[in-house]
């Protein structure tokens, strides 16, 4: 079975890529398990100085794998207290290092969902023109507050909200527009331009940028976990996400009570 993590080295360039395109790179909990463990590889790879966050195949990544993680039995939610198995929660990718070097998102295709949350998460984000982003937590009867939170980070608190309220796709110019994301490539240049903006990082003293990074990872953690403290506990107990979840299984159109 192919890696659902890949991870490469050229010079002082780490390349992560998520590997399950046939899947449009949707996370497994073990699958979020091997990509945290590989950005915490990248954080103590001495030789490699920038990361570049991938996807292979059409996507990014499509966001959580809802027959993996949102259509849990009903026990198992409760147990866990989330969607997220235990040491899998995609909010927390970011919080483990110690050398904070700089990581920059490549997206493509599909960022939505968890997957808009990695993009969120990453330091610097560079978009193909053809990205289509969404926040699907609210339409699945959960939230989007992680989502809105990050993107209040970057100055975009009331387009988030609206993204947020109305589930809604927008793209990269939209996105950029709003300060979203740093820069829009042209379709399929995406990792070059992602390169050329690691190769201009390069450019600087590498601990100069890490105390930079150090001071954004640690500020986005914080705003993380304030948020935490606000989210609801519950709704994924709820019928309405129960409802939503066998709807986007079963491909129909959700039927929802308010309970």
């Amino acid at each position: 079975m192919a890696e659902l993590i890949d991870y490469e080295r050229k010079s002082r360039i780490a390349y992560i890529t998520l590997r399950r395109p046939e899947k449009l790179n949707a996370l497994t909990d073990e699958m979020t398990i091997r990509l945290r463990d590989t950005l915490e590889r990248f954080d103590q790879d001495t030789e490699a100085w920038v990361a570049i966050l991938r996807g292979e195949g059409r996507a990014f990544c499509a966001g959580a794998d809802v027959a993996n993680r949102q259509a849990r039995p009903l026990e198992e939610l409760e147990r866990l207290g989330g969607t997220s198995g235990r040491n899998a929660v995609i909010q927390h990718l970011f919080h483990r290092f110690v050398n904070y070097k700089p990581i920059i998102g490549a997206v493509h295709g599909y960022a939505i969902g968890g997957g808009f949350s990695i993009a969120l998460q990453c330091d610097l984000v560079v978009a193909s023109e053809d990205t289509k982003f969404q926040i699907t937590e609210v339409g699945r009867g959960l939230n989007g507050l992680h989502h809105l939170a990050l993107m209040r980070e970057r100055g975009a608190y009331t387009f988030g909200l609206e993204a947020a309220m109305t589930s809604r796709y927008f793209g990269a110019d939209e996105a950029l527009r709003h300060g979203v994301i740093n820069l829009v490539a042209t379709v399929n240049s995406h990792v070059e331009a992602a390169e050329a903006l690691a190769e201009a990082i390069l450019e600087n003293p590498p601990l100069a940028v890490r105390a930079l990074v150090r001071v954004r990872r640690i500020w986005m953690q914080r705003t993380e976990g304030e948020t935490e403290a606000l989210e609801d506990p519950h709704l994924h107990l709820t019928k309405d996400f129960k409802e939503a979840v066998s709807a986007f299984i079963e491909k129909r159109e959700p039927t929802f009570l308010g309970e």
